[in-house]
């Protein structure tokens, strides 16, 4: 991808090197803690979704109507509050792989915005978390085997930079594009939440089984996918022209072919079980991957309309 001159976000933050004790256990949010739960903590899909206890406290409202970015309506928002100044450069600069991950959040950041504009929408921006190895989330702790995943209680993303490596060895899905694909992804669920979105599907979860729990849980996350396509498909570089170079399209592919649930299912166990998918097939990711990067609309992004996915 051509961001090697891009800026970088002032939205993050840092808890490499320091020390959280105390195992697991998942953080609260305040008063209305327990009151709205079960919303999703989206993790990029290395293994099943995590759904938790999660609570929101200082909520705002946000939004309007769902538009063509959303299947619901507005929904609450606790704002994160942005890092900004030197703690953010600091935390960029730290090794090539921050620092691409902070080009690639500036850039869905200035993407995501010039869509939203053309909407008559302002876009709020997720904040971002580096950690490495264990840290905290208002979702609870943060352990780099979840993978990347983003807490809708305090709107922010995590990542430990070591799952590049991860991603690269484990999954065979080297490259820029591939890396780039984890962070819009997850910002992805940003914009569902922002949307309404998540609410939505949390309520629908709550009223169905364990397996049309699973359907609706792929759906949120193929439309995750399909909205990491649109930002690839607009991203543009510091001159102002496309940010994707030939073969970034079949590293997002392949990465979204070694991350697919009955790609992972047949290397844990042998076997493929449908009704268990959390996160979509092989081919199904890759779908909806294509989908977005070959529109560019956001409003061709609608898992939740469509008959079958």
């Amino acid at each position: 991808m051509r961001l090697d001159d891009y800026r970088t976000s002032d939205n993050v933050s840092d808890q490499r090197g320091q020390s959280f004790g105390g195992g697991g256990g998942f953080g609260g949010g305040g008063g209305l803690f327990g009151l709205l739960f079960g919303l999703v903590l989206s993790r990029f899909g290395i293994g099943g979704v995590l759904i938790l206890a999660l609570g929101y406290c200082a909520l705002t409202t946000v939004g309007g109507g769902g538009g063509s970015l959303g299947v619901g309506g507005g929904t609450a928002v606790a704002p994160h509050q942005a890092q900004g100044g030197s703690n953010a450069q600091e935390s960029c600069a730290l090794d090539a792989a921050s620092r691409f991950s902070c080009q690639v959040l500036a850039n869905t950041e200035d993407t995501w915005a010039r869509i939203f504009q053309a909407e008559g929408k302002r876009y709020q921006p997720a904040g971002f978390v580096f950690y490495g190895g264990q840290g905290r989330s208002g979702c609870g702790a943060a352990q780099s085997a979840m993978g990347p995943f983003y807490c809708p209680t305090d709107n922010r993303i995590y990542l430990d930079t070591s799952f590049y490596q991860e991603l690269q060895n484990r999954f065979g899905a080297a490259g820029d594009f591939a890396q780039a694909y984890v962070i819009a992804h997850e910002v992805g669920h940003h914009l569902q939440f922002l949307t309404g979105v998540l609410e939505q599907a949390n309520r629908q979860q709550q009223r169905a089984s364990s397996r049309e729990g699973n359907a609706i849980q792929v759906r949120v996350e193929l439309q995750a996918d399909c909205y990491a396509g649109v930002w690839a498909a607009n991203a543009k570089d510091a001159q102002g022209r496309a940010a994707l170079e030939p073969g970034d399209i079949e590293e997002g592919l392949r990465a979204a072919r070694a991350i697919g649930d009955d790609t992972l299912q047949r290397q844990a166990q042998g076997r493929v079980v449908p009704e268990a998918f959390t996160h979509g097939s092989a081919e199904q990711r890759q779908r909806w991957l294509r989908r977005g990067l070959e529109s560019g609309d956001p409003a061709s992004c609608d898992t939740f309309s469509a008959a079958s996915v």
